[in-house]
């Protein structure tokens, strides 16, 4: 007889787990290529290759579809039941909530080492290949992927820069800046025009950019000069009303490029395994690198000199402080000498504490990622018992009040778990923390409402609250009439 039980709450719950996460994964699905759209699309990519993109960009998904799924299908399950006076009968057959959802537990708990081995395993590998692929494809025409206001290095060999691109093809660029790398010296030549024009034909392995109403300028310089040197050789300065710069990008242009894999070891690519080795040695590498700037701060301000050393010379006519020891002119010079040496050393500090905090980010990702994969898997038991207890509250099944109830709790979870990785990559609080704070916060709910829908009472006891109201206007009102 349980068996049976069994099996019809299981189909119960199952019925729509699966339509749900379908429905699910394919919304975020096109929600990721809507928002990928404008870099991929008018490229003249094969379609296997947009094919391959959204198969990849299906598995990473499926790890967060499967949670929302089940959050959505043990609402609708046990709204359906309460709805239909199924529940209440189980009820008065003497079988506890507890009873009921029992098999629904031991699924969600199978679910969720599912959804773990998925996140260690499959996840990472559909990362790579996701964001590989999404990359080439970005490269596939590069002068579609140029951005206004920003230096643009995508093509190799220059940097790119202009205020605005228009046109009915976009080709049109406004208030060009070019910087030609393609010497290996640094920016020694540079272009500038008021108005430029991008073309390229089909097949062609060559990108033109013509630019008009500009200034060229370029630095007749040698590899391994000093800056003294550098500043001795002589320059060529002009002006021109046409240019043309004609850029190969035949790398471009082949399918084959699509399938390289450059970046490699970005944190969602790499198992629990492969983020806790490369976390410890870049641990180690920012360790040194620490070490290695404090001592170069050391020595820079002279700070190893700052120990007395015996003086066999005692002057009794020498001023206890050293400036008062020299007249006024000496004193300026050794004031002003102090204080541009305080600031060389103060901007280049300044300088580098990006470079601190970057890198501090990325160990905090790392241990985040780690933390985070074991966490977002129970996310499917922490949503199944927030779920769950909802459902046989509201009584209400389908997908209407459900649907926009799943869909206002993981969005709570889902900010929850966003601030936490922000406050983490941050280092305000430890990335372990930052990890589980979502499933720290949503847990005592998820038992406070299986206790509450367990003993038979609502969310809210709205009487409860409006008898309290009531009573409390009843006091002043008897006051009012005793004093009269």
């Amino acid at each position: 007889m349980l068996k049976i039980f069994d099996k019809y709450i299981l189909k119960s719950f199952l019925q729509p787990l699966l339509a749900t996460f379908f429905v699910v994964l394919f919304v975020l699905v096109m929600q990721a290529l809507w928002l990928a759209f404008d870099e991929i699309a008018g490229k003249g990519i094969d379609l296997f290759f947009i094919l391959n993109f959204l198969w990849y960009l299906a598995l990473m998904l499926t790890p967060t579809a499967l949670p929302i799924g089940i959050l959505l299908s043990s609402i609708m399950a046990l709204g359906n039941l309460s709805e239909n006076y199924e529940f209440a009968a189980m009820k008065s057959a003497g079988i506890s909530l507890k009873r009921i959802i029992r098999p629904l537990v031991i699924l969600t708990i199978l679910l969720s080492g599912l959804n773990f081995i998925f996140l260690n395993n499959i996840y990472p590998w559909a990362t790579l290949k996701q964001k590989n692929l999404y990359l080439n494809m970005k490269m596939k025409k590069p002068a579609l992927a140029l951005v206004p206001g920003a230096f643009n290095t995508d093509i190799p060999g220059f940097s790119i820069k202009f205020d605005e691109k228009y046109g009915k093809e976009e080709n049109l660029l406004k208030n060009v800046q070019i910087a030609d790398l393609n010497a290996g010296k640094g920016k020694i030549k540079v272009i500038t025009a008021k108005k430029g024009i991008i073309s390229s034909e089909e097949g062609s392995k060559y990108l033109t950019l013509t630019l008009e109403d500009g200034n060229y300028y370029e630095e007749h310089i040698k590899r391994n000069m000093t800056q003294k040197d550098r500043e001795k050789m002589p320059a060529s300065n002009a002006t021109f009303e046409k240019y043309t710069i004609n850029i190969d990008i035949s790398s471009f242009n082949d399918d084959e490029s699509l399938k390289d894999e450059k970046i490699k070891e970005h944190h969602g690519m790499l198992s629990i395994k492969q983020l806790d080795s490369i976390s410890e040695a870049k641990k180690i590498h920012y360790d040194e690198y620490l070490s290695n700037r404090a001592r170069t701060f050391y020595l820079n301000v002279n700070a190893n000199k700052l120990y007395q050393y015996p003086d066999s010379l005692i002057i009794e006519k020498l001023a206890p402080e050293i400036l008062d020891n020299f007249n006024p002119q000496n004193k300026n010079i050794v004031i002003s000498d102090a204080i541009q040496s305080v600031k060389r050393i103060s901007d280049r500090s300044n300088n580098e504490i990006k470079g601190f905090k970057d890198q501090r980010k990325l160990l905090n990702l790392y241990d985040f990622e780690y933390s985070y994969r074991i966490s977002f898997a129970l996310a499917c038991l922490v949503l199944f018992f927030i779920g769950a207890p909802i459902g046989s509250i509201i009584r209400k099944g389908g997908f209407g009040l459900p649907m926009l109830i799943a869909i206002f709790i993981f969005v709570i979870y889902f900010f929850i778990s966003q601030f936490g990785k922000n406050l983490s990559e941050e280092s305000a609080i430890s990335a372990l923390l930052g990890s589980w704070l979502s499933t720290l916060i949503l847990l005592p709910f998820g038992f406070l409402l299986t206790r509450r829908a367990t003993q038979g009472m609502g969310i809210f006891n709205i009487d409860a609250i409006f008898d309290n109201i009531k009573n409390f206007f009843e006091k002043f009102t008897k006051i009012k009439l005793f004093k009269k």
